[in-house]
C-alpha cells in the first residue's frame, strides 16, 4: 500500500497544477498582449536594411525552382497558366521570407478554379501546385485526390454526407480536385442531393483551408453559371486560372514529347500526317487536346507494332530501327464523323491516288476518336 505521505504529495502536485492552469487562463489575454507588444517593438527597432535573404535561395531550398522547371517540361505552351502559377509561388515565397523575420502573415486563399476544355493540363497543374504548397508548408502532403459528382453525391437520403466526408478525409493535407464541379448543382431539382455536398464543401473550405486546398475544374461558361447559383463558392475561390486550347503546332510538339518519353522516333512523314489529322480533328466535336494526342499516339504505336509483327512472321529480320520508329503509314487515322482517312503524301495506300486525305474506302481500321 502506498504511504500516506506519498498520497498527500501527489495531491499537492495536482492542486498546484490546477492553480497554475487557472492562473494561466486568467492571465492569458495579458500574456498575449505582452507578447504582441514585444513583437511589435522588435519589428519597429529592426533596421529597414536588415537582410531578408535571397529569393533564389528560398526557391531552391524549398524545391520550388525544381517544380517550376518540371512544369515547363511537362506542359507545352500554356504560358498564361505558367505565369499564374509563378505568381502564386512568388506570394508563397515572399510570405515565407516575412515569417522568417517575424512579420505577421495570414494564409492566403489558395482554393482555385481551373477552367478549360479537357486535355489542357488541369490535373498536371493541380499536381504541381500541390507539390509547391507542400514544399512551402501550406499543406502537409501535397497529394491530389480527383473526384466527380459520382464520388461526392449519394443516391438516397443520408448517403451524400458520408460519401463527401470520406473523399474530403482522403484529400486532407493535400489538394481535392473536383472535375466538372458544376454537376454538383442541379438547378432544375430542388431536392437534388448535390446541394448537401456543396454545403459540406463550403464549410470545409472556410474552416479548414489551412489543411485542404479545393480546386474546381470545368468548362468556363458552365463554371460561371455554377458560381452564379452558388455565390458562396465563388467568394471562397481566390485564384481563377483559364487553360486555353492548344494550337496545332503545340499539339504536334506534345506528340513528339510523348513519343520521346516512350523512346520511339517519329518519321517526318508521320509528323505530316499527324499534323493534318489534328488540324481536321480540332474542327470536330469532343476534341480533347492532349488526350486526343495521346490516343492518336497509342494508335500509331499499335499500327507500327502490327506492321513489324507481320513483317517478322513473313521471315524478315526485325531491327532496332523497326522497333523504335513510327512511320508515316503507321500514323494513318480514321475520322469517322467525316468519313476520311489521313495518310502521308509520300506513302499512300496501294490503289489509291496520292493525297493527304483519302475517302473512306479502306476497311479494317476501327473508328478513331
Amino acid at each position: 500500500m502506498r504511504k500516506l505521505g506519498d498520497a498527500l504529495a501527489d495531491g499537492d502536485i495536482e492542486r498546484k497544477k490546477a492553480e497554475q492552469e487557472a492562473f494561466e487562463r486568467e492571465n492569458a489575454m495579458q500574456f498575449a498582449r505582452e507578447e504582441r507588444q514585444r513583437k511589435i517593438d522588435f519589428m519597429v527597432n529592426m533596421p529597414d536594411t536588415t537582410p531578408a535573404g535571397r529569393v533564389a535561395d528560398f526557391m531552391y531550398k524549398g524545391g520550388i525552382t525544381e517544380i517550376l522547371e518540371q512544369l515547363d517540361n511537362d506542359l507545352i505552351g500554356l504560358l498564361p497558366v505558367k505565369k499564374r502559377v509563378r505568381e502564386i509561388a512568388a506570394l508563397l515565397v515572399l510570405d515565407k521570407m516575412r515569417r522568417k523575420l517575424g512579420f505577421e502573415t495570414a494564409v492566403p486563399s489558395l482554393h482555385m478554379c481551373f477552367t478549360g476544355a479537357p486535355g489542357t493540363g488541369k490535373t498536371t497543374v493541380a499536381v504541381r501546385m500541390g507539390q509547391i504548397l507542400q514544399r512551402m508548408g501550406y499543406c502537409r502532403t501535397g497529394h491530389v485526390v480527383v473526384a466527380t459528382r459520382d464520388d461526392l453525391v449519394g443516391q438516397y437520403v443520408g448517403h451524400t454526407a458520408p460519401k463527401t466526408k470520406e473523399v474530403i478525409k482522403k484529400a486532407m493535407g493535400g489538394v481535392l480536385l473536383i472535375d466538372e464541379a458544376y454537376y454538383l448543382y442541379n438547378a432544375a431539382n430542388d431536392r437534388d442531393y448535390g446541394q448537401e455536398s456543396i454545403e459540406i464543401l463550403l464549410n470545409v473550405m472556410e474552416k479548414q483551408q489551412e489543411d485542404l486546398i479545393v480546386v474546381l475544374a470545368g468548362y468556363k461558361d458552365r463554371m460561371d453559371r455554377f458560381f452564379s447559383f452558388i455565390p458562396g463558392m465563388s467568394s471562397r475561390i481566390g485564384n481563377h486560372i483559364d487553360f486555353p486550347n492548344y494550337e496545332v503546332d503545340e499539339l504536334v510538339d506534345i506528340a513528339k514529347v510523348m513519343i520521346r518519353d516512350l523512346e520511339y522516333e517519329l518519321e517526318p512523314s508521320a509528323e505530316v500526317v499527324f499534323k493534318n489529322y489534328i488540324d481536321q480533328r480540332k474542327k470536330m466535336p469532343f476534341f480533347s487536346n492532349a488526350r486526343t494526342v495521346r490516343n492518336a499516339m497509342d494508335r500509331a504505336r499499335m499500327n507500327s507494332a502490327i506492321r513489324v509483327f507481320n513483317e517478322g512472321l513473313s521471315g524478315q529480320t526485325i531491327t532496332v530501327k523497326d522497333l523504335k520508329q513510327v512511320r508515316g503509314n503507321s500514323s494513318r487515322v480514321y475520322l469517322p464523323r467525316v468519313g476520311l482517312y489521313l495518310y502521308p503524301d509520300p506513302d499512300p495506300p496501294p490503289s489509291f491516288s496520292s493525297s493527304a486525305l483519302i475517302p473512306d474506302q479502306v476497311p479494317g481500321l476501327p473508328d478513331y476518336p
